[in-house]
């Protein structure tokens, strides 16, 4: 590993609109789906290091977990997990050997190898979700601008790295620090395209749970997802877990870069959401997850065999944890409990299932609803903001029992 290099030679051409090829071994995949909303063909693509995957964008590489995935353990495996770039131009080539963190901003700067992580700082591992903000975009109405993404943009990994809080009391906080920034290697054919920087509140920062991880599931992480090193900040959204992360700066003002001025911001209202119509009303960035369940053996439109058949899936939230997911058979009116999986940890998807009785020839309409430690609990109605977030509505399936 100290001395890995990664060639994107497959990503490379990938990228290029004559390169989206399949992998040999994907034969019984699907070349292609049609997602449940306007626009909605997809091809099933494989590129460096991924199985078949549902591609939204090939420059820059945005590919979706099939939702199947999660129906077969909480760690999503590395080879499924989802892609989500902001810039068109990745770094064909890595040495992770040579690949250094600038450290600056602070009373000593610092040039961290991967072999200075793994010596010189206490190791740690955490299960955490790492969603995308725009996770279930397409399911939106009005529809909003983005990736259109089904439910499928996130996964649960366990990171092993070291403690952000850590590398900046080696490097020294000044007084007045108000936030750290993040910036990646990924970058833009435009110069004049602004690079990808998030900046995270020094509270935030400093919290254990963040890590600079290096190894995703026992593994290093895959080159889509961030090889040699990435940020991991479990219980937020995906927009601040910087892949390929390069650079650390500690700022003494409020980060007013594009992408924490103007994108990836919610309303900031009682609820961060709006009615379509509103205009002027005051943003924030966005911040952390919200509670959310989904079934993983069941689809909309699908069907149920009569008898006794188990019902199962997933649900996390931001940090606390799941106290409990409820099944509804009847489209809401009425809640079964069901049964939780072991607990890998707050930040992590928390398995759960339950059994129904059913008669064959009926139609019924399922809800899973999650609860959070803090007590929070799924709405009904999902709140729409212009960008597409914060979409953590009880889901609902139609299903036919035969």
């Amino acid at each position: 590993m100290a001395s890995r290099s990664i060639f994107l030679g497959g990503v490379a051409g990938a990228l290029g609109a004559a390169a989206i090829g399949r992998a040999a071994n994907a034969a019984a995949e699907p070349a292609s789906i049609v997602a449940p909303f306007e626009n909605g063909y997809r091809p099933v693509v494989a590129l460096a290091q991924k199985r078949p995957l549902i591609m939204l964008s090939p420059r820059p590489p945005l590919l979706e977990t099939p939702f199947s995935v999660f129906d077969r353990g909480i760690l999503t495996p590395n080879d499924a997990f989802f892609v989500r770039w902001h810039l068109s131009m990745i770094p064909e080539k890595i040495d992770a050997s040579a690949h250094r963190i600038a450290v600056t901003g602070t009373e000593r700067t610092l040039s961290l190898s991967l072999a200075n992580l793994k010596n010189d700082y206490e190791q740690v591992t955490i299960v955490a979700v790492n969603q995308c903000s725009g996770n279930s975009r397409g399911f939106f109405g009005p529809r909003v601008a983005g990736g259109q993404w089904q439910n499928g943009a996130m996964g649960n990994a366990r990171w092993k790295g070291v403690r952000l809080r850590d590398v900046l009391a080696k490097a020294g906080l000044k007084a007045g620090t108000k936030q750290i920034q993040f910036q990646g290697l990924e970058r833009a054919p435009i110069t004049s395209t602004p690079l990808f920087r998030k900046s995270l509140d020094l509270d935030v920062a400093q919290n254990e749970n963040v890590i600079i991880a290096y190894e995703m599931n026992g593994a290093p992480l895959p080159v889509l997802n961030g090889f040699p090193v990435r940020l991991v900040v479990p219980g937020y959204f995906s927009t601040y877990w910087t892949k390929m992360l390069a650079h650390i700066r500690a700022l003494d003002t409020v980060d007013d870069n594009f992408w924490m001025k103007t994108a990836y911001r919610i309303p900031d209202t009682p609820n961060n959401g709006v009615l379509p119509t509103d205009k002027g009303f005051p943003t924030i960035p966005i911040g952390p997850m919200r509670v959310r369940s989904f079934a993983t053996n069941i689809i909309d439109g699908g069907t149920l065999a009569a008898g006794n058949p188990e019902i199962r899936g997933i649900a996390f939230d931001n940090g606390s944890g799941i106290a409990k997911v409820e099944l509804s058979a009847d489209g809401g009116t009425t809640w079964l409990p069901t049964t939780l999986d072991a607990d890998a940890g707050p930040f992590s998807f928390r398995r759960w299932s339950t059994r129904l009785d059913l008669v064959p020839s009926r139609s019924l309409v399922i809800a899973c609803r999650a609860t959070s430690n803090a007590g929070v609990v799924q709405p009904v109605e999902p709140v729409w903001t212009p960008g597409g977030y914060l979409k953590n509505n009880i889901e609902t399936y139609k299903v036919t029992v035969a």
